[in-house]
């Protein structure tokens, strides 16, 4: 039997062919999965028809906040049978991102539920690039008319240079892209602009940036009542959009020049951990840069300097932390956990330490260290009674910027070191990335393949981990250590845990609990079935010359 929407597609040859020939054009099922994509949609995203059918639609957009929430809108207009029309931001396969004007159509069944979807695709990248250099070039924000961020970072540095005193005032208006949905349709310009000329009227004679959708700075030489008299001020005066008030609220930062920070990037950043903080807290605030901020800030700065050099002085050390096996009643991995002692920082943990590396491109040299002195190890462990193996965390960086499989075997075979001595820990967002880039899962089942084990760490904190085992080459699951605390003393936390490693079991995957640190806890988890544990009740992270082995 001939469904309503292939009749549609049987009878309008001409007017398919003729989107073929024009646009870019993609099918989807009812649960968003694609079906076909035409030869101008691979040309403009760099897709192959291998990479990309089965994927579902969310997948072809750039992960950004704005780009999901637009595919989520997108989406839950054609389940309701309607159309839409906008702007989209897309990401090619290589994670480049591009962008679309796109007419997105429902194919309905006859109960009314979605059978298909077709999406119809202009390349509009070039006009939005070119609107960006324009706004460089002018130094403003065409659709509010403020300062674009070039030019406050122009401005501040001139203030800096001429040691002028002011406040750096970052502010974001909260639920932004929920508050655009709730304007029916109406120019999504519009709440931007009432936003901003609001601050152009509260503000007045200061300098206001927008620099970014929905994040603006306001350098002022006044205190913090000020800038806080302007959630009053928008109480009083209300946004409007046609005839109803918006429910607005915002979040902001406070930092001073000079006595917090001394320089455009180090402002910034200390608003943005200010503006986090707020909203960590509820948002609705506007706050000065606090106290612990402040030490936070100055201490990741000095790492960050010292980084590079500790690196070349080779002031790292690794240390390596041993994971019990229940059933053998043995030893028989050691986590690689890298440390820094320094004179003057004291010790910087792998916490503090790796965010850091990844931001300022030194993770895949402390990668490449961690490996190296892991991969010795294992060499050492392997006359051991019970050969234990070694595991390694692992950066998403590592193998989206550098070919990390052929980096891996390379210091493998230097060190002569078998793959199969050896583990690599991700994280979710290495499986988030890993899902977007099929170059990473490649890698990963190359590594499997020469015999490299994987583990999903931090298992039980993040809302997708369940769907990482589908289709990464996870052998193993780490359940986290925020779990242990209160493990003894709560019994929904005792099923959540037990679940965990039921369900783990069922998946045919070795369950380990990490931040183990008494026997109480120890003999719950054994009684749960738990493969292995880790943690102090076990033993500390030692240097490799300290080690001894449990056998």
């Amino acid at each position: 039997m001939t469904t309503l929407h292939e009749q549609h597609d049987l009878d309008m040859p001409d007017v398919r062919h003729s989107l073929d020939h024009y646009y870019m054009v993609t099918q989807t099922d009812a649960e968003g999965l694609v079906l076909s994509v035409n030869k101008n949609f691979l040309n403009v995203s760099n897709w192959t028809p291998k990479r990309v059918l089965g994927k579902t639609i969310w997948q072809l957009f750039d992960e950004d906040e704005k780009a999901q929430n637009t595919i989520h809108h997108i989406w839950t207009q054609l389940q309701s049978g309607k159309t839409w029309f906008g702007t989209a931001q897309k990401q090619k396969r290589t994670g480049e991102p591009y962008f679309t004007n796109m007419l997105a159509v429902p194919s309905m069944e006859e109960d009314g539920s979605l059978a298909r979807a077709l999406f119809l695709e202009l390349d509009i990248t070039e006009d939005i690039r070119l609107k960006e250099r324009l706004e460089q070039i002018a130094f403003i924000d065409i659709e509010t008319g403020l300062m674009s961020r070039h030019k406050l970072e122009s401005l501040v540095n001139d203030m800096i240079r001429e040691e002028k005193s002011f406040s750096f005032v970052y502010l974001s208006i909260d639920h932004y892209y929920t508050l655009k949905e709730l304007q029916n349709g109406t120019d999504e310009t519009e709440l931007t602009q009432a936003f901003a000329n609001r601050m152009k009227r509260y503000f007045q004679d200061n300098p206001i940036a927008r620099i970014g959708s929905s994040q603006f700075v306001i350098l002022t030489p006044f205190g913090d009542w000020y800038v806080q008299g302007f959630l009053d001020f928008l109480e009083q005066q209300p946004l409007y959009i046609g005839s109803e008030a918006l429910p607005l609220s915002i979040s902001g930062g406070i930092v001073r020049y000079p006595e917090d920070q001394k320089s455009y990037v180090t402002l910034l950043e200390a608003a943005v951990m200010t503006l986090d903080e707020v909203r960590k807290q509820g948002g609705g605030k506007i706050v000065s840069l606090s106290a612990t901020s402040h030490k936070v800030l100055n201490r990741r700065s000095l790492i960050n300097r010292k980084l590079l050099t500790a690196l070349d002085h080779k002031a790292l050390e690794v240390a390596f932390q041993p994971q019990y096996d229940v059933a053998s009643k043995q030893v028989k991995v050691y986590e690689a956990l890298v440390r820094w002692e320094d004179e003057e920082l004291g010790t910087v943990s792998p916490d503090e330490l790796i965010p850091i590396a990844e931001s300022n491109g030194l993770i895949a040299n402390i990668g490449e260290y961690v490996l190296s002195e892991a991969a010795r190890l294992a060499v050492r462990l392997e006359e051991q009674e019970g050969s234990p193996h070694v595991s390694v965390n692992t950066s998403v960086r590592e193998f989206s910027n550098h070919p990390m499989k052929e980096n891996m075997l390379s210091i493998l075979q230097t060190e002569g070191c078998r793959p199969g001595q050896l583990e690599l820990e991700i994280t979710e967002k290495f499986a988030f990335r890993a899902e977007e880039e099929q170059s990473i899962i490649q890698q990963m089942k190359e590594l499997q393949d020469a015999g490299v084990n994987f583990i999903l760490d931090d298992f039980g904190t993040g809302y997708a981990s369940f769907r990482y085992m589908q289709y990464l080459p996870i052998s193993k699951v780490k359940i986290d250590k925020v779990y242990m605390n209160s493990l003894v003393s709560h019994p929904k936390t005792q099923q959540l845990v037990e679940g965990m490693i039921q369900f783990s079991k069922t998946m045919g995957l070795y369950t380990i609990a990490e931040g183990v640190e008494t026997q109480a806890q120890f003999d719950l988890l054994v009684s749960m079935g738990i493969d292995a544990v880790q943690g102090y009740y076990i033993g500390a992270p030692v240097p490799a010359e300290k080690l001894h082995l449990r056998n």
